[in-house]
């Protein structure tokens, strides 16, 4: 699924949960990982996160 990047150690990423594609955000503080919320649309994502501050993870293969 798609992951994007952004500042303070903010990472989005596309999953799914029980059938229902939702927006994952957990924030990177000091080597730990929180978990900031679930979000089912764009419009509760950007409450929550600048959409402009966050770039796109793509990963290469090996």
């Amino acid at each position: 699924m798609a992951q994007w990047s952004g500042p303070n150690g903010i990472t989005v990423e596309v999953i799914q949960l029980n059938t229902r594609p939702l927006f994952k955000v957990t924030q990177t503080i000091n080597g730990r990982r929180y978990l900031l919320g679930y979000y089912a649309t764009i419009a509760d994502l950007t409450r929550h996160v600048d959409l402009a501050d966050l770039c796109e993870v793509i990963s290469f293969p090996a």
